[in-house]
């Protein structure tokens, strides 16, 4: 198969990381966005071209915002053939994006989970469809895609069900398109955000207790996520059009496993914005 241009939005952190490296071990050109990791994006370009792997380049973006929209499309010098729409903010990251009032939190969940997948997706297909080829994966979540999950955040959940409906309009509209489109949801991935929105809140005895009510007794590794979303953009995966993927170990048929004794409220997704 021929290298693909790869765009993974939120791609400095988490399960945007290890999808990057994931499909530029796989020999694709892949750019990702990152809006805070700056840092965190120089140093995975660095290390992939230590490696002899390659990585096409980081670019600074604020998905939901228009303008920034309008800079990316101008500074990706390729059309793109695969967009992995991961970037997101949870219940505690969106903090970094708005004031601490309810509301202003509330609308940048939508406008980054929601609205920017949204654009970025009106951006990118027409040329997909021009070219014959395109696949979009929209990175859910299980508290949006597929569960409900008491005492979560609204907006939270919210937001990314719409990421959820948005992939299956996109596929039934694309039935006989030569573009996939699917949506997965991950569970409790081990990434920063779980972190900052769930176990960095609970005592040691209480994040024991926590992961070993999870499905297998474990946290899911980003990498495994990442291995995922690069199978659904090969063949033999077509088959799957429209299908939004419960990637949650169990979680997504046994919630109570998760909010069961966990004090407050927290996330089971993963992004990175």
């Amino acid at each position: 198969m021929r290298a693909r241009t790869v765009l993974v939005t939120g791609g400095s952190g988490g399960i945007g990381r290890a999808t990057v490296e994931r499909f530029a071990r796989g020999g694709d050109r892949v750019w990702f966005t990152y809006r805070l990791g700056r840092e965190r994006a120089r140093e995975i370009v660095r290390r992939l071209a230590a490696e002899g792997i390659g990585c096409a380049g980081a670019l600074e973006f604020d998905q939901g915002t228009w303008e920034s929209h309008l800079t990316l499309a101008e500074r990706i010098p390729e059309p793109v053939d695969v967009l992995i729409n991961n970037a997101a903010v949870g219940s505690k990251t969106v903090e970094r994006y708005a004031s601490p009032d309810e509301c202003a939190q509330d609308l940048a969940m939508f406008q980054v989970n929601s609205i920017g997948p949204l654009w970025l997706t009106r951006q990118l297909l027409p040329g997909m469809l021009r070219r014959g080829y395109g696949k979009i994966v929209n990175i859910s979540s299980v508290g949006g895609g597929v569960a409900q999950y008491p005492g979560f955040r609204l907006a939270d959940g919210m937001s990314k069900a719409a990421l959820a409906y948005l992939s299956r309009q996109l596929s039934a509209e694309l039935t006989h398109a030569p573009v996939d489109v699917f949506a997965v949801c991950p569970g409790a991935v081990e990434t920063g955000m779980l972190e900052a929105s769930t176990l960095g809140r609970l005592s040691a005895t209480q994040r024991a207790g926590l992961i070993g009510r999870l499905p297998k007794g474990r946290l899911i590794r980003p990498a495994e996520i990442a291995e995922l979303v690069w199978w659904l953009c090969g063949d033999d995966a077509q088959v799957l059009h429209g299908a939004v993927l419960d990637a949650s170990l169990g979680l997504g048929v046994h919630p109570g496993l998760l909010t069961a004794g966990v004090p407050g409220h927290g996330e089971p997704a993963d992004g990175q914005a």
